[in-house]
């Protein structure tokens, strides 16, 4: 009896254990992208780390489908000379791929990651590239680090996914957490790894989820989200097939009872809210949600109904804009010396009733006020103080009862009254003196040009400058050629005021007058 006992037991661990190498159910035809992975080989990294990280790429990838309708992969090595060891259209079968990654030897040498990234963005993942990504497809970059001197990564990253490419991050070393957290795509805690080298197989299913999740083929996506509506978009699974998409979409239910607005049935994906119903055409691959609330959380759920093939309801949960109250933007233009132009928007006479400016010198000036309608979207501020802060602060009372107020602080120009008079005295054959009438508040200096001595020195014909002091109101220039145009214009605080100028005249008791430039 013992003896049978433990045949049965040997009989059921054998019946086991080949369970445990089974793939995982729902994985293999999840998918449909192309995902490059970008392994570090050079010098810095170990015989032995590089075999571990390839290691790692194979059971990773073992799960899912490959082929041209399924998920296609890429490996790029870093090396001083990086190197494509297989593009996308390599591999349509998991014995090709893994026996491939068996084979790998690394590149060793510098880590050109930059070369690298610009040989992933102009051949790998460009799509429409002879043997480059597919069109219409997501497309995920996967970068395999140990952090060693990776060289300026942000700006080709960056590029990457402002082109629509995932990135997602693994370092095995001592990575810059501050530069790796810039460069992998939103959200960070599921896209960035740091993992010991010999630790790199308790990340592999969180970083298999986190890929699914960017290429899994069933998906519905919310994009264009507002105050009021929001864009549902998946992809056609339908096409070719007759039938239709049923949407259904309604506010999530938080404890008490909240509507959709005009809902027409009950259902039990949004929490027995009352929901809306729509459908469209077995060609469509987007519609656009109307009619929806501020700040509010709803669930929405696409049916793909077809006799032809049966398919999952995909569901997914989003959160409207909250209200955009005006005022929520200011802008100042037209500054001058004793007025400034303030405009302030959105502007939403349907909502507000009207808009109240007040208005004060800083730190302690007298405060002024004025009111103006609902459909006026700017006032001109007048009889200011020049080379002044003021607070200006724009509220809008809102029909709704509520009040919104945004302040800013604006500054006036200085006054900056131009040069009064200038004289050109000339003085011998190259020489002249030159006098002007300065005495005007707020000058911090003179700022005179003319043109070029003869000679050494500057080329003839190409203006000279001189900054004088504020008081100094004359000077003497030496070796200007025969009709030289000299200037003088006074500089305030903040800018340069309106100057003169005159051309010296060299004859014998010549004077010359000034005049506007």
């Amino acid at each position: 009896m013992e003896t049978c006992t433990l045949l049965t037991w040997m009989c059921v661990c054998v019946l086991v254990r080949p369970l445990k190498s089974q793939k995982p159910d729902g994985v293999l035809n999840c998918c449909e992208g192309d995902v490059l992975f970008l392994v570090d080989s050079s010098g810095s990294v170990s015989s032995y780390e590089h075999s571990s990280m390839l290691s790692f790429l194979s059971e990773l990838l073992l799960p899912f489908a490959l082929g041209e309708d399924q998920v296609r992969v890429g490996l790029l090595q870093v090396g001083t000379k990086p190197r494509l060891e297989f593009g996308f259209d390599t591999f349509g079968t998991q014995s090709g791929l893994q026996g491939a990654l068996k084979n790998i030897k690394p590149l060793r040498g510098d880590t050109n990651t930059v070369e690298a990234l610009k040989i992933a963005k102009e051949r790998v993942l460009k799509p429409g590239a002879v043997g480059g990504a597919r069109a219409g497809l997501p497309r995920v970059l996967v970068w395999l680090t140990d952090g060693v001197k990776p060289g300026d990564v942000v700006g080709p990253l960056t590029e990457l996914r402002e082109e629509g490419v995932a990135v997602l991050v693994v370092s095995t070393g001592h990575g810059n957490y501050q530069v790796l957290r810039k460069v992998v795509s939103p959200p960070v805690e599921e896209h960035l790894y740091f993992v010991d080298i010999d630790d790199m197989s308790i990340i592999t299913e969180d970083l298999r989820d986190a890929i699914i999740e960017i290429i899994r083929a069933e998906r519905i996506q919310v994009r264009d989200v507002s105050t009021s509506s929001a864009t549902l978009q998946w992809r056609p699974v339908l096409s070719g097939l007759t039938g239709y998409y049923e949407i259904r979409f309604g506010p999530v239910q938080t404890g008490g009872s909240t509507s959709g607005g005009g809902g027409t049935g009950t259902s039990p994906s949004t929490g027995g809210s009352h929901y809306e119903r729509l459908t469209q055409s077995a060609d469509s691959s987007s519609a656009r949600l109307t009619g929806l609330k501020p700040d509010t959380t709803y669930t929405a759920t696409l049916t793909p109904e077809s006799n032809q093939q049966a398919f999952n309801t995909l569901s997914v949960d989003f959160t409207t804009n909250p209200e955009v109250l005006s005022p929520s933007t200011v802008t100042i233009s037209e500054s001058g010396p004793t007025s400034v132009l303030v405009s302030w928007g959105p502007l939403q006479p349907e909502k507000v009733t009207s808009y109240y400016i007040e208005y004060s010198a800083l730190p302690r000036g007298k405060l002024h006020a004025v009111t103006v309608g609902s459909n006026q979207n700017s006032t001109l501020l007048r009889d200011l103080q020049p080379d002044t802060t003021y607070l200006v602060t724009i509220s809008a009372r809102h029909a709704s009862g509520k009040e919104k107020a945004m302040s800013v602080k604006v500054c006036t120009q200085e006054v900056t009254p131009a040069l009064a008079d200038l004289q050109l005295t000339t003085v011998g054959s190259d020489s002249v003196q030159v006098d002007w009438k300065g005495s005007v508040a707020g000058v911090r200096g003179y700022w005179l040009t003319w043109e070029g001595q003869r000679g050494s020195g500057p080329v003839p014909g190409q203006p000279s400058s001189l900054y004088l002091p504020p008081e100094s109101l004359s000077t003497r220039l030496t070796h200007i050629p025969p009709s030289a145009r000299v200037c003088v214009s006074p500089i305030y605080r903040m800018a340069r005021g309106e100057g003169l100028c005159c051309t010296a005249q060299f004859h014998s008791d010549a004077l010359a007058y000034g005049f506007q430039s």
